[in-house]
C-alpha cells in the first residue's frame, strides 16, 4: 500500500486558494482514476484506488495545515505503513508559480503543514512534491497571500501545475522517487 496526501484544509472558504494545492492535486488523480469509495476516518478524508494492482490511499487531512500531522501519523500507524511508501503534496512560496520539485527527504522549508507531519513521524525521511505559487508581491503577508486565490492571469498555470503535479505522483506511485525526480525536477 502507499499513501499520497495532499495538504490544504477543509471548508469551501479554502476552496480554489494557493494553500489548497495539495488537495487540489489529489483531487485531479480521483477524477482521473474514477475513484468513488471515499471515507472520513483519523481526522481526515480518504480515497481508494488501485493502480497496477497496489492499493493508494488519496488522503486529505481535515485538520487544518498547521496540524495535518495528527491525520498522517494516525493513518500511518493504522496501516504500518512504511514512510518510504509516503508522499506528501504541498504548496511552495520559494518556487514560482508552476514549478514543481520532488524530494527523497528533507526538512519543512518554513511549511507548516510539512512541519507538523515532521513533527508527528519523527522522520524527516518521506517524499514530499511542492507546488511552487510563487512569493507573495509587494509587502502583502504570507498568511494572506497563500489564503488567497490565484489571480485570473495565474488560473491557468496553476491549473497546468495541479494535472502536472497529478502526472508526477503516477509516476512517483508507477516507478519510484528517482524516475519521478528525473523527469519532473
Amino acid at each position: 500500500m502507499k499513501m499520497v496526501v495532499g495538504l490544504g484544509n477543509p471548508g469551501p472558504e479554502y476552496r480554489g486558494t494557493r494553500h489548497n494545492l495539495g488537495f487540489e492535486v489529489l483531487e485531479e488523480l480521483a477524477r482521473r482514476h474514477r475513484v468513488r469509495r471515499q471515507e472520513q476516518r483519523d481526522q481526515a478524508l480518504v480515497a481508494w484506488l488501485e493502480l497496477e494492482g497496489e492499493q493508494v490511499a488519496l488522503v486529505k487531512p481535515l485538520t487544518y495545515m498547521n496540524l495535518s500531522g495528527n491525520a498522517v501519523r494516525a493513518l500511518q500507524k493504522r496501516h504500518g505503513l512504511s514512510l518510504q511508501h509516503l508522499l506528501v503534496v504541498c504548496d511552495d512560496l520559494d518556487l514560482p508559480l508552476g514549478r514543481l520539485r520532488l524530494r527523497q527527504s528533507g526538512g519543512a522549508g518554513g511549511h507548516r503543514g510539512l512541519a507538523s507531519i515532521i513533527s508527528a513521524l519523527g522522520s524527516k525521511e518521506f517524499s514530499r512534491l511542492r507546488v511552487g505559487v510563487g512569493r507573495p508581491p509587494g509587502r502583502e503577508e504570507v498568511v494572506d497571500y497563500v489564503l488567497g486565490r490565484f489571480a485570473p492571469e495565474e488560473r491557468e498555470t496553476a491549473a497546468a501545475a495541479v494535472r502536472r503535479a497529478a502526472d508526477a505522483v503516477e509516476t512517483w506511485l508507477r516507478c519510484g522517487i528517482e524516475e519521478a525526480m528525473n523527469a519532473f525536477n
